[in-house]
């Protein structure tokens, strides 16, 4: 045997077991820290593992998720890419890839895997939500209704989101450092969350922690201000489960045998005692084993809202609500129920000053991960449907944190999209709501309203047509409009000739919702046209009313005793050429007395008809002259009665004096 040959392989078997090892500690810690979510700590020892060559596989999927979870979506993508083929890839990752894809504008790419994952996963509601007719859904809302963003001048390279306005200040939550703490959170190595404030709109001023006894050594964020019974002042808050001075964990004990603590989230309750603010107490709905925050109190103060991840939910966490009693207890919670809770993450909920609802969702469809809704409810007050608020508010991001000032308008929202400072950051925001032109078209002559006027809209600087629309039965018409426009309006009716308005809505306030315009149209003087006449036959050789033209000659009574009660006509009778000028001449005058006659018996005034007068063959509308030369249509046309329009409305009468 070959002792020199034993001696290396020995040695060669000792390294290779020390290198294991070594390999499998970096994996242990690795995965201790992302059991922990410190997940920017345990990226750089999955990273070593790459380097190492060691359990690449399981590597690249947890890169993958750290930065997914981190919502750094375009640093996760490089990951999947490197894994998400394999045969043995759990199918959930598609859908974690088809997100990350989504948030990164890649569509097209997400589309393929959300399809992929469908096959696998047929009952995951978030499939039928996020794929419709077989395309990637797009967002529907209202482009017209908008937001101006703009970061707030306090924001650092750190984290700050939520926002709360209280006599006259702004409380927001910060990871910045303190003198008293200086350890940093694993999840995202950024100092631990304080609640801060700042006067609402100074931009020169520094931002102040909030009272002591609000803030501790772990996470504190969702600072809202109430009243008691007492009508006192008192705050809500989120915190790690910490109370008292005492931590409060829950136990874990995963598959590997591995024990995990969990130091989950709390609602406090805080007072001001002897002009400080001290924590009361640690409210009923809270537990160890869920996290329950991100509290929103409704203007009565009848109703807390708040996201937990208690069992029995549809999802990861959803909102939910509490009776708030009249001496301040808290009743049992209740879920918001499937319209706004889904099976992904439904968070951060606040209740404006008419009661609507708003909150953050990765589980209804949005523009990237966490995007904010707004609920609409029916007369008694049931959620019915939840809205998009739609970009700029909305991003590729997460954005959340939505929080309205008392106008309605203005508000805070937070986000970490791209171009900020750091992870998460504030934007006040600015409302611009839907504008839209709204008018009835009348009559010029009688005032009535008119129906099934086509509206066309057009930009007066480009002749564009905008939008297109037809009046309803009472004459109304709305279109949607833009901002800083100048607009032409015609409006076009058969027995109106059609018309042009103007407006522009380049002075048109940031509040204002509709712009009024209504719009008067001139009757054609055409009784035919007016009345819709048919043809009005007579017999041959003979000028009695047939039934048939009864019917039409009945259009004419109503057109001048309702609809134009001041029109005053002419009756003309035409024949075709066929027979003598005596002959047509006589059989036309009869025709035309019998209409005369009829319109009379049939309550038309004999003022409104200056005269009647047959025509015979005298006037034809074509070039017939007799049988010979023309079809038995083209004859037709020349026997007519026609009601030439002397005057539609009286026209006032000015006397000198």
């Amino acid at each position: 045997m070959n002792i020199k040959r034993i001696t290396i392989s020995f040695f060669a078997s000792i390294l290779l077991c020390t290198t294991l090892n070594a390999q499998s500690s970096v994996q242990k810690e690795a995965d201790k820290l992302f059991n922990k979510f410190a997940y920017a700590k345990a990226i750089p020892h999955y990273e070593q593992m790459v380097v190492n060559s060691f359990n690449e596989t399981h590597a690249f999927q947890r890169l993958a998720e750290c930065y997914l979870l981190m919502r750094d979506f375009e640093k996760s993508i490089p990951y999947f890419k490197r894994f998400i083929e394999g045969t043995d890839t759990p199918t959930n990752y598609y859908f974690k890839y088809a997100m990350a894809l989504k948030s990164s504008g890649d569509e097209k790419a997400a589309l393929k895997w959300l399809k992929k994952y469908k096959k696998y996963n047929k009952n995951d509601k978030r499939v039928k939500e996020f794929l419709k007719d077989g395309n990637l859904a797009s967002v529907v809302f209202n482009s017209r209704e908008r937001y101006d963003l703009e970061p707030v001048p306090f924001n650092t390279e750190y984290s700050e989101f939520g926002s709360f306005v209280h006599e006259g200040n702004l409380y927001f939550s910060a990871s910045r450092k303190s003198q008293k703490n200086d350890e940093l959170y694993g999840w995202n190595n950024e100092p631990w969350l304080d609640i801060f404030y700042v006067p609402e709109g100074n931009t020169m001023a520094q931002p102040k922690r909030f009272g002591d006894e609000i803030n501790s050594k772990y996470h504190e964020s969702s600072l809202v201000f109430s009243t008691d019974y007492k009508n006192d002042t008192i705050v809500y808050f989120t915190r790690n489960n910490y109370f008292q001075k005492k931590e409060g964990f829950h136990t874990i004990k995963k598959e590997d045998k591995l024990i995990e603590n969990q130091n989950n989230l709390k609602i406090y309750k805080g007072e001001k005692i002897d002009g400080k603010w001290k924590v009361t107490r640690n409210l009923k709905t809270n537990a160890d084993h869920y996290s329950t925050g991100h509290p929103s109190v409704n203007t009565d103060r009848t109703l807390l809202y708040f996201s937990s991840d208690r069992p029995g939910g549809y999802g990861g966490t959803d909102i939910y609500y509490a009776k708030i009693h009249p001496r301040g207890g808290i009743g049992e919670p209740v879920n918001a129920g499937p319209v706004v809770n889904t099976a992904g993450n439904e968070m951060f909920p606040y209740v404006n000053n008419e009661g609507q609802l708003f909150f953050s969702s990765d589980g209804h469809l949005g523009f990237g991960q966490l995007d904010v809704f707004g609920t609409v409810a029916d007369s008694t007050g049931q959620i019915k449907d939840v809205i998009n608020l739609g970009k700029p508010l909305n991003s590729e991001k997460d954005d959340f944190g939505y929080y309205a000032l008392e106008n309605g308008i203005d508000g805070y929202v937070s986000s970490n999209r791209k171009g900020g400072k750091g992870g998460d950051d504030i934007y006040r925001f600015r409302f611009i709501p839907s504008l839209s032109v709204q008018g009835v078209v009348t009559d010029a002559i009688n005032l009535k309203t008119l129906d099934s006027v086509q509206i066309s809209l057009f930009n007066q600087a480009t002749g564009e047509l905008m939008s297109k629309t037809v009046t309803d039965a009472n004459g109304g018409y709305q279109m949607l409009i833009s901002r800083n426009v100048n607009y032409r309006i015609e409006a076009v009716r058969k027995t109106h000739p059609h018309k042009s308005v103007y407006f522009s809505t380049r002075t048109t306030g940031r509040a204002t919702k509709l712009i009024k315009q209504d719009i008067e149209l001139e009757p054609v003087l055409d009784v035919k046209v007016l009345a819709g006449l048919k043809k009005i036959y007579y017999d041959f050789n003979k000028a009695n009313i047939r039934p048939d033209a009864a019917i039409e000659l009945d259009k004419v009574v109503k057109l001048m005793t309702e609809t134009y009660p001041e029109m005053i006509i002419k009756l003309e009778a035409h024949t075709d050429p066929v027979g003598s000028h005596a002959y047509n001449d006589q059989l036309s005058e009869r025709r035309a007395k019998s209409a005369y006659e009829y319109l009379l018996a049939n309550g038309v005034s004999r003022n409104h008809i200056l005269s009647y007068k047959g025509f015979g063959k005298r006037v034809p509308i074509n070039e017939c002259t007799s049988k010979q030369d023309c079809s038995p249509e083209k004859l037709e046309l020349n026997r007519r009665t026609e009601f030439p329009v002397v005057q539609i409305q009286a026209r006032a009468v000015t006397q000198s004096k």
